[in-house]
């Protein structure tokens, strides 16, 4: 296939049709592997069922696929900036789909784990490519636009994916969850010819930043996850990512494109929005654990009742997401995203103290302020992200960007747990707690950002 190059100049982006053909591959590929992150786990009982497994076996149908996804995202984004973002895209698509159906086909529990690694392997081959091709796909003037397009993408398609696996589990089997991203990756390779072309760099690849980044976020991840019910290996687990994390930083802090981007960490607007975007995406991932146990055990809720407050939350991503993008340059990023991460731990407070006869209407309502503060918080901050670094390193802020992601909403997740080992008889309310504590910590950010004032375009 061939590629189209930017009818403007190389590094304003593309236009006309070219323009909107990348712009809607790269949303067709944001959507297919949010899905596959948010909707599988929805499966996870009927696959357990079906493949005659245990609970605690079959978690590790998403785990094994989060994990391959953080411990490969930096290797594909290096690995991006010397192969080219198009031919990896095309790679990882390829990858992705074949490993869809293969998940579909499955009928063991090891075989499923198997086509789910490689599943993993292609989203992160999509996912670090994303932030450099948005950067390189919509001129300046389109920027905002384009992050804000992309940012109400990923939100909204991270808390509707449940429900949409619902319905197709209340239809056919479990397979069909895996099957649906086939027509989506077919869209996909028509607009692949359309595509930016992304500078490469010839350089060394640095094997051993690979091995200590990988142990890094492994330990992390599955420290976190023990911490829940082996306290004692999970600090281990931590301290063992905590040493890694140092040496990689001592050794990569005079380098000037290392192999894991702590380079990218002394540019302001870029510490603050990765910090800022990793507790937010924490903050919505622990509330969409903890909360329909609130609405089911604490406020006697049903399950028809709690998809719909669920939903009334991604009403309010996609409300306010585009609006969002529209006072980016007109406010303080962290004016706007501050006022986002106080709208979630405002509306999850709520939920906590108001009286549990409380009206369904004003229940939703609440859940639609949560969802809005999310979907003000993200357009704005992700613009700081992925436009406040040099462009000759898309490749490494998309993967950091990424990165920040996958990492709150495991970091999220893990809360939750620790919440309902350590919530005694209120499980649920000490769930939702970690939800705006993380919530809180996105506005603590912000607040430093305040008064630490920076440009956020480099």
């Amino acid at each position: 296939m061939s590629k189209v190059s930017s009818t403007s100049s190389a590094s304003d982006g593309l236009e006309g049709p070219a323009l909107v053909f990348a712009a809607a591959t790269v949303l067709a590929a944001i959507v297919m592997t949010a899905l596959d992150i948010s909707m599988t786990s929805v499966a996870l009982p009927d696959i357990a069922r079906s493949l005659g497994i245990s609970a605690g076996l079959v978690v590790w149908i998403i785990m094994a696929n989060t994990l391959v996804i953080v411990l490969t995202l930096l290797p594909f984004a290096a690995i991006a900036e010397r192969f080219g973002a198009h031919r990896l895209f095309v790679v990882g698509l390829s990858v992705f789909m074949v490993s869809a159906i293969a998940c579909a086909l499955s009928t063991s529990f090891l075989s499923l784990l198997i086509a789910r690694v490689f599943q993993g392997l292609g989203a992160s081959m999509l996912m670090c490519l994303f932030g450099g091709l948005v950067r390189h796909t919509y001129p300046m003037r389109l920027m905002r636009f384009g992050i804000s397009l992309n940012a109400l993408s990923t939100g909204l398609t991270s808390v509707l994916g449940p429900t949409i696996g619902a319905f197709i589990l209340g239809i056919t089997s479990w397979r069909w969850i895996f099957a649906v991203y086939l027509p989506i990756g077919v869209a996909c390779y028509f607009g692949v010819r359309y595509l930016p072309d992304v500078s490469r760099r010839k350089r060394r690849f640095d094997w051993l930043a690979c091995g200590l980044s990988m142990i890094m976020f492994a330990g992390a991840i599955l420290g976190l996850d023990a911490l829940a019910h082996t306290p004692l290996r999970g600090v281990g687990l931590l301290c063992l990512a905590l040493l890694m994390g140092l040496v990689l930083v001592r050794r990569s802090r005079d380098e000037t494109a290392p192999f894991v981007p702590v380079d990218l960490f002394r540019i302001p607007p870029v510490a603050f929005a990765a910090m800022a975007s990793s507790l937010s995406f924490a903050a919505q991932m622990a509330a969409f654990v903890a909360l329909p146990f609130y609405f089911l055990s604490v406020l006697g809720k049903n399950y028809t009742e709690t998809g719909f407050l669920l939903g009334a939350w991604s009403l309010g991503v996609a409300a306010m997401a585009p609006m969002a993008g529209l006072l980016i340059g007109r406010f303080q990023v962290a004016v706007l995203c501050g006022l986002g991460a106080f709208a979630m731990a405002f509306a999850m407070t709520l939920l906590l103290i108001l009286p549990s006869s409380l009206s369904f209407f004003y229940l939703a309502a609440v859940m639609l302020l949560g969802g809005v503060g999310f979907g003000f918080f993200q357009s704005p901050n992700n613009h700081a992200l992925l436009t406040g670094a040099p462009k000759r390193r898309s490749a490494a802020i998309g993967a950091l960007q990424a990165i920040m992601r996958v990492f709150g909403q495991s970091f999220g997740t893990a809360l939750v747990a620790i919440g309902f080992n350590i919530g005694g008889n209120h499980p649920a309310v000490a769930g939702v707690a970690m939800a705006i504590v993380c919530a809180l910590g996105a506005l603590l950010v912000n607040v430093l950002r305040y008064f630490h004032p920076a440009p956020d375009i480099q």
